[in-house]
């Protein structure tokens, strides 16, 4: 259920006044909760809301997450178990993640109904099946039964009003999708997400003119959500690189899907201060041209957020009111880049103020693809190339080099933000103080 503004400040002052009364005097010996451990090393991130104003996740009642939590709904956990438990504890809800949390089983242990790679492989060859149909049959049912069974230890489901954060600089979820799904009011933060690997890819051949491998998991899904916060995360694959899988049928081994992926109807999100790093898929923002869940929603602000050699999505937008401003990205390899900003059908993208550091090898022109949109707003971005800092206009650049040409007008203004800081200054600041670790 959704809670007005003043509906969640009365909790949230209450849930804090309970803390107050229950605290131990100070003669007592130090106390060993959640709420003390945090405080010793700094402010309690768990208590922590979303600053009024701050990108579409402020709309309306804003997003608190969990904060009005009282002291029997905090959890600690460091174990797959232990984070799955709190998850299904009653809300609103906080959950520190100490050290490393990951599932205990491997791929091997997944597997069902007598799949291996090396069958998969030799039954679904295009030289044996052809390119005209998805697999299907036994060696297909064994992979899909092979996945539920992975999918129902790696993929923990987040409820509305809960707030999740890590403990410290090193809190780590290693090979697990968080899916917030179908929920309201949710905060992530300071946490490195690591490798969410999908065990079972699926080959389909007819996946565009070559075929491609789909995987399954994100690091965070978000679907049918509304009112999420995720600031201050570390996405990576770990050592298990996109860039270190083998290419089979021609194509790439793909096992990662999306880093951070809202779809299905989400609304009013920010994601503000992550770093994404070596990832190829970074980034969804609505998954399919039908407009009948997303039209009029996928309203999501992405601000001082570290693309780092990431190769596209960055994000890729259907539909969507979503202001991109004051991100760093760092493209250093032209030969793996895709595009930065993916202009989808009916989407809204307001790019402002961000900064582009590229190779010389990299074309201004990549920064932008039509995916069948039409319009795109971009307002002073700069662009650096070897040592020198200049204006960009990303659409003229785009249209130079590409037909049909994009709109320089994406028909709306962003207002709900905390500021537009220059261009000029968003490297420094960005690099500096995005990702796991710089919360505060």
């Amino acid at each position: 259920m959704k809670r007005t503004v003043t509906e969640r400040a009365v909790a949230l002052t209450a849930a804090l006044s309970l803390a107050v009364l229950a605290a131990p005097p100070a003669s007592a010996a130090p106390a060993t909760s959640t709420a003390r451990a945090v405080s010793a090393h700094g402010p309690d991130l768990g208590r922590q809301t979303l600053p009024a104003g701050d990108g579409w996740a402020a709309e309306g009642p804003g997003t608190t997450g969990g904060a009005s939590a009282p002291a029997a709904n905090t959890h600690t956990v460091s174990t797959r178990a232990g984070l799955a438990a709190a998850l299904a504890a009653p809300s609103p809800k906080i959950i520190y993640v100490r050290g490393t949390i990951a599932p205990d089983r491997t791929c091997a242990d997944y597997a069902a109904g007598g799949y291996t790679l090396a069958g998969y492989l030799a039954a679904y060859d295009p030289a044996v099946w052809g390119r005209d149909a998805e697999p299907s049959g036994p060696l297909e049912e064994a992979r899909a039964a092979s996945a539920a069974r992975q999918t129902a230890d790696v993929k923990l489901k987040v409820g509305s009003d809960t707030t999740i954060v890590g403990l410290g600089e090193d809190a780590t979820v290693r090979g697990v999708n968080l899916h917030v799904d179908r929920a309201d009011n949710v905060i992530i933060r300071n946490i490195a997400f690591e490798d969410t690997a999908d065990c079972f890819p699926q080959w389909d051949p007819t996946d565009g003119a070559e075929g491609n491998w789909n995987s399954l998991y994100d690091n965070i899904s978000v679907t049918g959500s509304t009112h999420v916060w995720v600031d201050h995360n570390t996405f990576t694959d770990g050592d298990n690189p996109d860039s270190g899988q083998p290419l089979h049928f021609g194509r790439p081994y793909q096992v990662h899907d999306g880093q951070l992926d809202i779809t299905s109807g989400s609304n009013h999100v920010t994601a503000s201060w992550n770093r994404f790093a070596g990832h190829d898929k970074t980034m969804l923002i609505g998954s399919t041209n039908n407009p009948a869940t997303d039209s009029g929603k996928l309203k999501v602000t992405v601000h001082h957020n570290h693309f780092d050699n990431v190769l596209q999505r960055l994000p890729r937008v259907r539909f969507g009111q979503v202001h991109v401003y004051n991100n760093y990205y760092e493209v250093p390899d032209a030969s793996t880049f895709v595009y930065a900003l993916g202009v989808g059908v009916q989407s809204q993208i307001f790019a402002e103020a961000n900064f582009f550091r590229l190779s010389r090898a990299v074309a201004p022109a990549k920064l932008l693809y039509n995916w069948g949109g039409t319009a795109l707003t971009a307002r002073g971005n700069v662009l650096r190339v070897g040592g020198r800092v200049t204006p960009v206009d990303l659409v003229a650049a785009h249209n130079a080099a590409n037909d049909p040409d994009l709109g320089a007008d994406a028909g709306w203004t962003p207002t709900l933000h905390t500021g537009i800081d220059p261009a000029e200054s968003v490297r420094l600041s960005v690099s500096r103080h995005a990702g796991a670790g710089h919360a505060r």
